[in-house]
């Protein structure tokens, strides 16, 4: 593919600003803390996210010298531990001060900004640069742990962050609140969806990471599905008719006048559960939910159905056609908010079957095991990226959450987490016989 290099620049630009704006967002007192044991302190994400653009571009793809070894390579790398005790271990080195990393986040910014202007980044001789695969690795990387750092910020008290100016974590003209005894729930329904095919994957013509290839198309028997996601209120039945734990992001509130209420943690304050989000939940979570209810989670085909899919057999790219317009996108991703909103807040983004919020407001748990598709090869510019989990351990999920980039919203895009993984923006809904 042909680089545009000054909408790469610009690209490049704005989501080192989005990176900036999140550390912004908390004090710096955090700075070398773990919000969640399994991963690194917040200090290595600051650092990694240059490194690895560095080391991936300018190293290994352009075979030029770096900007310093040692901070290269402490920030190279920072995948999930099986353990906490092995995070520690892997991850515990003397971290510099925060002066020395965002120095060197500048000295990346300029040497990454320069290759994408003038260095010869696509060259088929090369497998790193074919297609200009590293240039849009360290891209789409960029953009994937921003969502990261979101969910990681998202376990630190509401103290030690700012939210951005303005921002209503619940819309004034927006989402009714609601407290155990009171309130309305969305409205439920299920819409049937006839046998038909559909595309898993990404075809070649765009950057894809190696567990999106190749694309194929696979045949979906007829099913029927949820118009909406499960919500809060749904939840909250199901927790009181079997006792089931509360859902990761709950709480019971504990002053004066709230002790029969349940809180949700959203990223800047606790606020009475809203009865029509959807609730977020651990993939063990959403499974035996859809068991109580007699029904399961879609596979990953089905979701593909459900989203892309069209009554004369056509494909669409995105649930509501084939473009994202400029500007604000149709459904709640992108950084829009920082929280979801009620399921079915943009009928206009529904399905051609009328399924809606496919794409943004919570990703969605899939029953599919994260497995390669055949004919899977690793990418050359991230090889260990997903091979290092096909091991039946993780799950697939699809779909967008409100913190997922735009340019990760495309239909072959496949996110990945152990289904007892407590913090990802993640959602479901069930299926069953049509």
């Amino acid at each position: 593919m042909s680089i545009d290099r000054q909408a790469a620049a610009s690209r490049f630009r704005a989501s080192r600003a989005r990176t900036r704006m999140l550390f912004d967002l908390l004090d710096p007192s955090v700075y070398y803390e773990r919000p969640i044991a399994l991963r690194n302190p917040v200090v290595f994400y600051e650092g990694h996210l240059p490194a690895f653009a560095v080391n991936t571009l300018i190293r290994k793809g352009l075979g030029r010298p770096g900007i310093d070894e040692h901070l290269e390579t402490i920030f190279a790398r920072g995948i999930d531990p099986d353990t906490e005790a092995a995070a520690v271990a892997r991850g515990n080195p003397a971290w510099p001060a925060r002066e020395v990393v965002q120095q060197y986040a500048r000295a990346a910014d300029d040497l990454i900004e320069n290759a994408i202007r003038t260095a010869d980044l696509e060259r088929d001789d090369d497998p790193l640069l074919r297609d200009a695969q590293a240039l849009w690795a360290i891209l789409e990387h960029e953009e994937m742990h921003q969502e990261t750092l979101a969910y990681m910020w998202h376990q630190f008290p509401a103290a030690v962050k700012r939210a951005p100016d303005g921002y209503e974590t619940q819309r004034v003209a927006g989402s009714r609140q609601w407290a155990v005894g009171s309130g309305k729930r969305a409205e439920t329904g299920t819409v049937r969806i006839p046998a038909g095919a559909a595309t898993l994957g990404t075809a070649t013509a765009e950057f894809a990471w190696d567990n999106e290839l190749p694309a194929h198309v696979v045949h979906v028997d007829e099913f029927d599905v949820d118009v909406h996601d499960v919500t809060n209120g749904d939840y909250l039945e199901y927790m009181e008719a079997t006792g089931a734990p509360a859902p990761p992001f709950w709480r019971r509130g504990e002053g004066e006048g709230e002790r029969e209420r349940w809180l949700l943690r959203t990223m800047f304050e606790d606020i009475v559960l809203p009865v029509d989000w959807p609730v977020y939940v651990t993939g063990n979570e959403a499974a035996a939910y859809a068991r109580w209810k007699g029904r399961r989670l879609p596979t990953e085909a089905e979701f593909h159905r459900a989203a892309f899919g069209t009554p004369d057999g056509t494909e669409r790219r995105y649930p509501w056609g084939d473009a994202i317009e400029e500007g604000a996108p149709p459904a709640n991703f992108d950084f829009v908010r920082w929280d979801p909103e009620a399921v079915g807040s943009h009928p206009e983004a529904a399905s051609a079957f009328g399924v809606q919020d496919l794409v943004g407001n919570g990703w969605e748990w899939t029953s599919t095991v994260f497995a390669p598709f055949p004919g899977f090869m690793p990418i050359p510019s991230y090889p260990e990226y997903s091979a290092d989990f096909f091991d039946g351990d993780h799950y697939v999920i699809k779909g967008a959450s409100p913190l997922t980039a735009r340019a990760l919203v495309r239909p072959g895009f496949r996110n990945w987490f152990r289904p007892n993984y407590p913090y990802v923006y993640a959602t479901f809904r069930t299926v069953g016989p049509a």
